[in-house]
């Protein structure tokens, strides 16, 4: 950097007129002094101008280093896509490449800037002080602190250009982390497309088995793309589907049938037989109501199991009577008579009445047979006493009894004493309190002729 003048140093210089001063005898003192003080102030305003192009240049450099930093950020972001769109992360790194190196470059145009002030000011400065060396006395100062202030800012303006130029070194080693992504995903591309085609062919064959499961011709088999997989499409079970619907369909038709005729069997009492002679089994066991002998109730050789179990009024079947009839009925039709006659007596369950029969072949009730029965004992009881010790004692109970019997002769009697039977010849009567009573004896045969002289003398006569 040039020095400026200072004074003293101008050749020549003198105070006074005898010395070939300029202001004749005049002693004008400190000129050169001035000289160089304008200079000075020269040489101030033309590095303030300089500085203040730094300035621009700096702010310029800041601009510059936003948008790298703009770029940056981008570059993340493409860092997040780059598996998507792997060309794409590889140009948006060149970028931030590229404007890594103008940042560089543009940190250096500051350092020398810097550098070159000096010189380039001293010449400006140098030319300029000859024109305006009076006026830009009246500056310098001023000028001098502007130039002050200007050189703060710019160190400051390099500051963040040297903290641009860091932001973007980090975001060239983002876009070398986003070129390695790219290549990854790139390895990855290369992976799916050989997953692919396998893919693809089984895509293909899945296709074609799915062709044949669907719409393969009726009840026609066909073997799927694995080699052993076979049977028939929907088509054709659909086919079989609709024939099995048909016949389905018929068979519903007869199960309705079936149930209905099933159901006419269980529980009609129309009177009408279901088929033929047959009736429903409710027919059968409580009547149908039919009146006119076509049905069940009360025709000949039929009859539905209630009437056969409690029907009174007449025959169950016009024929046979009703089991009540037989246990307990008086229906004079029933010449059999019923179990409840034949106990207790016929015509209303009088004894008297035979059950059946009339003349000679009258037949009466067990409850008559057993009041003969019982008349017989009585009778039998008026003939035989019992046994007893004597006569008297035999007499005695027969008469003393309730009511009192009449002792007769042929009457009977048990003699313990004499171990007898003894029998009445003579009653009682008057003083005689016990009558006569002779034992049973057998009759004595000895003297009678045997057999054998028996059959002789008949022989003889």
């Amino acid at each position: 950097m040039t020095t400026a003048a200072r004074p003293g140093q101008f050749t020549g210089a003198t105070d006074n007129s005898s010395n070939g001063g300029l202001f004749g005898d005049t002693k004008i003192d400190g000129i050169p002094d001035l000289v160089g003080a304008d200079v000075l102030a020269a040489q101030v305003a033309a590095a303030a101008a300089k500085v203040s192009e730094d300035v621009a240049t700096a702010k310029e450099l800041l601009t510059n280093a936003d948008a790298i930093a703009t770029a940056a950020d981008k570059v993340a972001t493409n860092a997040d896509v780059v598996l998507t769109n792997a060309d794409v992360g590889f140009t948006n790194a060149d970028v931030v490449l590229t404007h890594a190196d103008v940042v560089s470059t543009n940190a250096d145009v500051v350092t020398t800037g810097d550098n070159v002030t000096s010189i380039a000011g001293s010449v400006s400065a140098a030319a300029g002080s000859a024109t305006s060396a009076s006026t830009s006395a009246s500056t310098a100062t001023t000028k001098a602190d502007d130039a002050t202030t200007n050189a703060s800012l710019a160190l400051g303006y390099k500051n963040d250009a040297q903290t641009a130029k860091t932001a973007a070194e980090t975001a060239q080693g983002l876009s070398e982390d986003a070129r390695d992504l790219s290549v990854s995903a790139k390895v990855l591309s290369v992976d799916a497309k050989d997953l692919a085609v396998p893919a693809a062919t089984a895509a293909g064959n899945s296709k074609a088995d799915a062709q044949k499961l669907a719409i393969n011709p009726a009840n026609q088999s066909f073997t799927l793309s694995d080699g052993t997989t076979t049977g028939l499409s929907a088509l054709s079970y659909a086919a079989s589907a609709t024939a099995s619907a048909t016949t389905s369909t018929e068979q519903k038709v007869l199960a309705q049938t079936a149930a209905t005729t099933a159901t006419n069997y269980a529980t009609s009492i129309t009177g009408v037989p279901i088929t033929g002679t047959d009736f429903s089994a409710k027919a059968w066991s409580v009547g149908d109501g039919s009146a006119d002998g076509n049905g069940v109730d009360h025709a000949t050789g039929r009859g539905n199991a209630k009437d056969w179990a409690t029907y009174t009024g007449g025959t169950a079947d016009n024929t046979g009577y009703s089991a009540k009839e037989h246990a307990s009925g008086i229906q004079a039709g029933n010449t059999d008579g019923s179990a409840k006659q034949w106990a207790l007596g016929g015509g209303n369950f009088v004894m008297s009445t035979p059950v059946t029969g009339s003349g000679g072949t009258v037949k009466y009730s067990a409850a008559y047979w057993a009041d003969q029965a019982a008349s017989s004992v009585a009778n039998f009881d008026e003939l035989y006493y019992g046994s007893y010790a004597s006569d008297l004692a035999a007499v005695q109970a027969h008469t003393g009894s309730t009511p009192p019997k009449t002792v007769l002769v042929g009457d009977l009697y048990f003699n313990t004493t004499d171990s007898a039977v003894k029998y009445c010849t003579v009653v009682p009567s008057g003083g005689d309190a016990d009558g006569t009573w002779l034992p049973v004896q057998a009759t004595d045969t000895s003297g009678f002729a045997t057999k054998g002289f028996a059959t002789a003398m008949a022989i003889a006569l």
